[in-house]
């Protein structure tokens, strides 16, 4: 089943490494999903989210306001399976 990923973010660093790691980690493991960078900030706050970046799995909030390894990308892709 295809896992939904939104990364949250305004465009700032974080959210640009943010992004390059998620990306990289589906790219590297053939993980089934779509990525969709959030920078409307309306959108952003209908997570409740205050600080970014952060990302979404599944409508699922699972990082906020930091930039993890591709091993905690992973893990939390894999987790749900």
């Amino acid at each position: 089943m295809t896992k939904i990923i939104k990364i949250l973010g305004t465009g700032c660093s974080k959210c640009k490494a943010l992004t390059a790691v998620v990306k990289e980690v589906v790219l590297e493991n053939n993980i089934d999903a779509t990525i969709e960078k959030v920078e409307d900030i309306m959108e952003i706050m209908q997570f409740n989210v205050m600080i970014t970046p952060a990302l979404v799995i599944d409508n699922v909030i699972t990082i906020k306001g930091s930039v993890p390894s591709k091993k905690q990308v992973l893990a939390l892709l894999t987790s749900n399976n």
